[in-house]
């Protein structure tokens, strides 16, 4: 597979509103599936859907401590791209009133 398909693929599973909520839920460290769910007020089936998206594409691991699953971001710089991202919007975002 090229660099072009892993990068658009990494984008790809970044291009979801709940999974980029997850992936901002662990900005400030790593939480617990059982954390994760009622921040999101989503379904457990549903969350680990995205989570296991996430974890496919290399942006989550996944730690089984005891009976939990301990979920942390594997780069921490990916939350410079996302920053770098609402900066480089925000021109555009301004202009059409969107708020984030």
């Amino acid at each position: 597979m090229s660099a072009n398909k892993h990068l658009a693929d990494y984008f790809k599973a970044l291009g979801h509103p709940t999974r980029l909520k997850i992936v901002e839920l662990l900005r400030e460290g790593e939480k617990c599936v059982c954390e994760i769910i009622p921040a999101l007020q989503l379904e457990q089936p549903n969350v680990s859907s995205h989570l296991a998206i996430l974890r496919k594409e290399g942006i989550l691991t996944a730690e089984k401590r005891g009976m939990n699953v301990i979920y942390a971001c594997r780069n921490k710089d990916l939350y410079r791209l996302i920053d770098l991202s609402k900066t480089i919007l925000s021109d555009y975002w301004d202009e059409k009133r969107i708020s984030i």
